[in-house]
This record gives structure tokens, sequence and C-alpha cells, in this order.
């Protein structure tokens, strides 16, 4: 697949937005987003109106990477949000691409069958077509991916999900990263510690970012976050909130795995 598997899957994510478009026209796909605007699970609150004592789980559904192949390919989406829930989870995480992921559409909403708590949308997400799938979809998030984005794109963006009513959670990894974020008014900074154009981690990326934050910046580290451990140092560094994935799904028990999380 080559190193570079950000610019490959953004090129890949044009192409199949130009054949969604073929399916449905954007206006007829806005439309209907626009019609959907019912009350959301609320994600921004579950993240920051729960105190900075505790720590916020979002428990990630995701069968593959390009990097590590299959994780647990056959899971059941529907059970695995009932078990995240039950663990104490405060948010769910669902990966849609299909190319790369091996998640879906369906697999987002048979999680949402499976419990109450909001969730966010996690693709590869280039499109003012795709946030309009996302309300469509009934998304209570989505994440926007700071370097796949220009500044002006990300904050219309941000824009069209507030006339939506869907929150954004945005994805930086370095400083260039935050800084337009920054520039668009992203609340929610969720930072990676994976490299998407390498897809190599280090998990103090999130420790060194996030004294950079402003003061109305709420974090959520990302990637690489596998123990109670590496909880802890993010905590010392004013991280509460974490998108945990692989080392879930590979969980034995993932009701056990999200407690020994947050519980001391």
């Amino acid at each position: 697949m080559g190193k570079d598997f950000l610019k490959i899957i953004v090129e890949k994510k044009k192409d199949e937005i130009a054949a969604s478009r073929r399916q449905t026209p954007e206006n007829q796909l806005r439309q209907k987003a626009e019609s959907m605007r019912q009350a959301k699970r609320l994600f921004h609150d579950a993240l920051t109106h729960t105190g900075k004592e505790k720590i916020n789980i979002i428990a990630e559904i995701k069968r593959a990477s390009p990097s590590k192949g299959d994780i647990c390919r056959d899971l059941d989406p529907y059970l695995y949000a009932k078990l995240y829930e039950k663990g104490g989870a405060a948010a769910l995480s669902v990966l849609t691409d299909k190319t790369f992921f091996k998640g879906s559409f369906e697999d987002f909403e048979k999680a949402r069958k499976g419990c109450a708590l909001p969730m966010l949308r996690k693709d590869f997400l280039i499109s003012a077509y795709q946030i309009f799938e996302s309300a469509v979809l009934r998304a209570d998030a989505i994440l926007l991916i700071a370097r796949i984005l220009k500044r002006q794109q990300l904050k219309d963006y941000l824009m069209l999900c507030r006339d939506l009513n869907i929150d954004a959670l945005v994805e930086i990894h370095d400083e260039t990263d935050l800084k337009n974020a920054t520039w668009a008014e992203a609340r929610l900074i969720g930072i990676n510690n994976r490299n998407l154009s390498s897809f190599e981690t280090d998990i103090h990326t999130s420790t060194r970012l996030v004294s950079r934050l402003e003061s109305y910046q709420t974090p959520v580290a990302a990637s690489g976050i596998a123990s109670r451990k590496d909880i802890l140092e993010n905590r010392e560094c004013g991280i509460s909130n974490f998108l945990i994935g692989e080392s879930l799904v590979r969980a034995e028990d993932p009701v056990v795995f999200i407690r020994s999380l947050i519980n001391s």
C-alpha cells in the first residue's frame, strides 16, 4: 500500500464521494439531513460535563486498520456497544470506512441500536457531502482531521456541524494542525498519537501538545492508549478523555478492561 497511508486514503475517499453523488445528489441529501434535526445524544457534554476527576472513555468499534490488518473482523457491533456501555464508556466511536478499516454504515446503525451512548462517526471526511451523510446516519458527532482539510474548509465544516446539531472532534497530530484547529475555533481537540501518513505511534504526542491548547478547548488523547498507566500519565498532563479502539477490541473482556481504565 505504500508509506503515505493518509494520501492514499484521501484519494480513495474522493472516488467514493463521486460515486455516492451519482447515486444521491448532494442537494437531495442535504434536504434529508436538514429534516433530521431531532435531539441528539450529547457527545460534547459527555466529555465536558462530568467533572475533572472523571475519566471518560470513547470506546471504539474497529474491525481492522491499514497497518495492523484484521483486528476483529467478525465482531458484532450491537453486542460490543452493549458491552462498552456496561463497562462505563462515556461515548462510542464507530469506524465507517469500508476499504481500509472494513467498517460500514451498517456497523454504525447496529451499534446505535445496542446502546444509548452518544456516537461518533469516525471516517476521513473531506466533503460537506459526508457531513450530510452523517446527519442522515444520526451521528451525534463526527471526526474532522485537521491535516486533510484547509483552514477555511475546517471552519466551514464546523459551522455546518453547528447548523445540523452535530458535535465535531477535530483531530490534530502536531503544532500546525493545532494552530489551524484553533483558528477554526474547534472546541473538542483529539490529539492523535499516531501519524496517519506512516501509522507510527508515539503516546507522548498527546502529553506534549496538550499544554498548547486554549482554555476553552477540551483534549481527547487517541491511539496507543492501552493501560491504566497510559491513562494516568495523560491525566497528570490534564487529559481526562481517551479514544480507545484496538486494545479494547482485542480485550478478552471489554467490560472488565474499560472498568480497569476508569477506576483506581
